[in-house]
């Protein structure tokens, strides 16, 4: 399973860079990384006129959890090795017609197995119709593997993706799921791949669609008090950064979802 889930999450990055290019008139930049322990990751960052600056990066980990994390993880107290591999995505589009898009979905091995991960849009402008077709779409998919994925997976997402300080949500939902363990790899994993392949279906209609809609100051001057929220829930709430930082992983690689300009009031 290693083997197969290591070269898909490179095959989805290939796919995405090659997608997100097409749109923008800039490249992305690559950087290797190495981990503290062993392994490490290639980060690809783009800053253009359409992704004003985003990020997909993949990695490959392994060493041993701290005393500290091996409370929380699961068969982390029986031995406390890993191994890990994962694909993070952050897009911050220009635009503010277009919203922020954030995709993860990783693997890992201690005495246990499963799969995490997720998705969820954040718009700073009207997005009703666009959300409930996103979410109509998204049910589709889940529902394909299992009926109680997209309300389970929704509510977990609702819930994991709402700013407590603030009393508010960060942006429309989507779908976040943890410790993904069927007990049946195999359909386990292609529910894995169907979100990326949908990620990555709707992060190039949304651009396409929206990435010429006009704009004004006042729109962008709610994108950057929007993208605060979302610096205060990154830095504050967000699970893969905390896991990032506490296993060493690389700090440029785990900030890059933190959006070039952001304001408050």
């Amino acid at each position: 399973m290693k083997t197969e889930v290591q070269a898909w999450f490179k095959q989805l990055r290939g796919q995405l860079v090659s997608t997100i290019e097409g749109h923008d008139d800039a490249n992305f930049k690559m950087k290797s990384w190495d981990h503290s322990g062993e392994g490490g990751g290639l980060m690809s960052i783009i800053e253009g006129n359409i992704i004003e600056r985003g990020g997909v990066n993949i990695s490959t980990v392994s060493g041993k959890f701290s005393e500290k994390m091996q409370e929380r993880i699961p068969g982390a107290k029986e031995d406390p090795s890993y191994w890990a591999t994962g694909i993070s995505v952050v897009l911050h589009p220009h635009n503010p017609n277009v919203p922020s898009m954030h995709f993860n979905t990783r693997y890992l091995e201690t005495k246990k197995t499963w799969f995490g991960g997720g998705m969820d849009v954040t718009p700073c402008l009207k997005f009703e119709k666009e959300s409930k077709l996103f979410h109509r779409d998204l049910k589709l998919m889940c529902d394909n593997h299992d009926k109680d994925y997209y309300p389970k997976f929704k509510k977990w997402c609702d819930e994991y993706f709402f700013i407590k300080h603030r009393n508010e949500s960060r942006g429309v939902g989507g779908i976040f799921f943890d410790y993904f363990n069927n007990e049946d790899s195999i359909a386990d994993f292609a529910f894995v791949k169907d979100v990326g392949t949908f990620f990555h279906d709707y992060v190039d209609d949304i651009i396409t669609r929206k990435k010429n809609k006009k704009w004004d100051k006042k729109d962008k001057r709610l994108q950057l008090l929007k993208r605060g929220r979302y610096v205060e829930f990154n830095l504050l709430y967000d699970r893969g950064t905390k896991f990032g930082l506490e296993t060493g992983g690389n700090t440029e690689a785990i900030l890059m979802s933190l959006p070039p300009l952001a304001s408050w009031e």
